[in-house]
């Protein structure tokens, strides 16, 4: 088995990825004499010896290419003569977060329950597995209590258990306590990264094959039924224009029965899924709304660490009209979490997220905390509130979309793992059962009805609504949900507009003038960019496409302040002067933190965020 998985927590990625992995499928015909033959053109490669599947008619030679094909400058496809290998699984999973690891350990436990057998790849963007996980992280183990019982016996990165919950209101000088309202005795204070590393192991344990490095680029049909029958991954050593460099190498179709799709908020597969078979008016019917979380790790005095305590504010810096609030978490070995979250349905286009943070951190109450400390870590990336209004159905032909690229953060508990994890549980229960037993993948979701995740969900439906109109009103909105109702009001309140076209035009509002950064408890991007460990070939085609290349200049810069350059919390998106004095867009690639801020609040939808090439991006090792 191809083993990718790094275990050391403060490995950076490689640069050159990809001449650590040459030729994937060289490099897996190679590692064992043990393989079949499996390839279209009948070619060894990497596969190990097992029962053959029995494919559907038609499942092999029939086949539909939907993603990102690389394109040259006038916008048509550059097609490449070598052919794809193929590798066949009985179930191919993207993304190895909470939800695709649950899914791939639930799907090999099932096996050793029933004595039975089920191949199981998933394939991960990052560099290595947890490279690309970021999150608070206050975590509920009620979903790793039934996955893995004995994960306190088996040494998972679980072990700061919340032993203080603080709740304050900030104005600008102030901090105003409030009671909790948050419920954390028996939850622990963890690295998502970290953990999702470990549960890797596990998952290789297993017999599960874990490709990290690769990006899922692709999905593939069959023709005859438009069933997803699997995804290619990103060709490799591909230049700017679209010619191949002397490290190219074709990418692989990854053939599945079932495939699920883990790819976490805003997924880009998940997404053109999710139109193409309209799940979402098949679901709830509304439309998804977002938030961006930044976030950095801090290594403070040990007088000032409480390991145990957590802190979520309310208020300032964000406007009453705003809807967010930051949070602190202190962990083991003098480290702290702290972060700002701000929704992405917010109205001014001069707000700056990556600057507010910035200020949260000079308030005098959170100041304290910081100062003589230095930061490890900094990233960012959206996640999703929509909750129960915004479920799509997540099942489409061959498949399904688990964990937080269908939606299943709870908000007023400002958790989203467990549930991830739980539902690429029950996804695996129903793979299995679509496998063996002859049922379809429907199963999955009336699973999701009948779990502990729809009845979360219901109860929390109404606290994001609440504040479409202001801070106040979701407050108030928001304590008789909790306090009267607890969650069985007689109505569901709607999401006002998608985050994309609540963004005012700038002449509605006053630039906002934001202080310089100190270099000791602010900082300015590249400083903080470093500290991701953000890492892409420079010499690649874009992955922030614009549908349009004359939106920027001619609506979104007149118009709007050219507010991709204050949303995007790496500066990706820049306004700098062309040839003859004006202003034009140029867009850094190299910076991105695949956070999916773009995508989600250009206000003309006309930057697509596709997939890079793998291994590309940031290199999260603590958070």
């Amino acid at each position: 088995m191809l083993r990718f998985l790094s275990r050391s927590s403060k490995s950076r990625p490689t640069k050159n990825f990809t001449s650590r992995f040459q030729n994937p499928i060289k490099t897996l015909s190679q590692k064992s004499t043990n393989y079949r033959v499996c390839a279209a053109n009948g070619s060894d490669f990497g596969l190990p010896a097992r029962k053959d599947p029995v494919f559907p008619s038609g499942f092999l030679p029939k086949r539909v290419f939907w993603g990102n094909p690389i394109g040259n400058s006038n916008g048509s496809t550059r097609g490449f003569s070598t052919g794809r290998e193929v590798m066949n699984y009985d179930v191919v999973i993207v993304g190895a977060g909470p939800a695709g690891l649950a899914a791939a350990i639930r799907l090999k436990q099932i096996c050793r329950e029933r004595n039975s057998d089920v191949s199981v790849c998933v394939v991960e963007k990052g560099a290595e597995v947890g490279a690309h996980i970021i999150s608070g992280n206050v975590f509920e183990p009620r979903a790793l209590d039934e996955l893995i019982p004995e994960w306190r016996e088996e040494g998972a990165p679980v072990e700061i258990p919340v032993s203080t919950d603080k709740f304050w209101f900030l104005t600008k000088n102030r901090s105003i306590s409030l009671p909790s309202p948050f419920d954390n005795k028996g939850n622990y204070i963890i690295s998502l990264s970290q953990l999702v590393r470990w549960m890797g192991t596990k998952a290789e344990e297993l017999g599960v094959e874990i490709y990290p490095g690769f990006s899922a680029s692709e999905i593939l049909f069959d023709a005859a039924s438009d069933k997803v029958v699997g995804i290619a991954t990103n060709d490799m050593g591909v230049a700017k224009d679209g010619s191949q460099k002397e490290s190219f190498q074709r990418g692989v179709e990854l053939k599945g029965h079932v495939t699920l799709l883990a790819e976490g908020c805003r997924g880009s597969l998940s997404e053109k899924i999710i139109r193409h078979h309209k799940l979402r008016e098949k679901g709830h019917g509304q439309h998804q709304t977002y938030a961006l979380g930044l976030k950095e790790v801090w290594e403070i005095e040990e007088s000032k660490h409480q390991p145990g305590f957590v802190l979520h504010t309310l208020g300032w810096p964000l406007d009453s009209k705003t809807y967010g609030g930051s949070f602190m978490y202190h962990m083991k070995d003098k480290q702290v979490s702290i972060g700002l979250v701000v929704a992405l349905n917010y109205h001014n286009p001069f707000l700056n997220p990556f600057e507010e943070f910035q200020k949260l951190k000079h308030h005098p109450a959170i100041r304290p905390f910081l100062e003589g400390g230095t930061v490890l870590q900094y990233g960012a990336r959206t996640l999703n509130e929509g909750g129960f209004q915004s479920i799509p159905n997540p099942v489409f032909p061959g498949g399904a979309i688990i964990g937080c690229s269908a939606g299943f953060l709870n908000v007023p508990k400002i958790k989203g793992t467990h549930t991830a994890m739980k539902s690429g549980m029950l996804a695996a229960e129903a793979a299995f059962s679509a496998l063996h037993e002859g049922s379809d993948m429907e199963m999955y979701w009336d699973s999701l009805k009948k779990s502990w995740i729809w009845e979360e969900l219901y109860k929390a439906r109404n606290y994001r609504p609440a504040f479409e109109h202001g801070l106040l009103p979701g407050l108030a909105i928001s304590a008789c949900e909790r306090y009267f109702f607890r969650g069985r009001s007689p109505y569901t309140l709607k999401h006002g507009k998608p985050d994309h076209e609540a963004t005012d035009a700038a002449s509605l509002h006053k630039p906002i003038q934001y202080p310089k950064p100190d270099g000791v408890l602010s900082f300015d991007v590249p400083t903080s960019l470093y500290r991701s460990n953000t890492n892409h070939d420079h010499d690649q085609p874009a992955h922030l496409r614009l549908r349009d290349p004359t939106v920027p200049e001619r609506v979104n810069l007149p118009i709007f302040a050219g507010p991709e350059s204050r949303y995007c919390p790496a500066r990706v998106y820049e306004y700098v002067p062309d040839e003859e004095g004006a202003s034009k867009l140029q867009i850094n690639a190299q910076n991105c933190l695949h956070c999916k801020a773009c995508d989600i609040k250009d206000p003309k939808q006309n930057i697509e965020w596709t997939t890079p090439e793998g291994g590309g991006g940031p290199g999260y090792s603590l958070m």
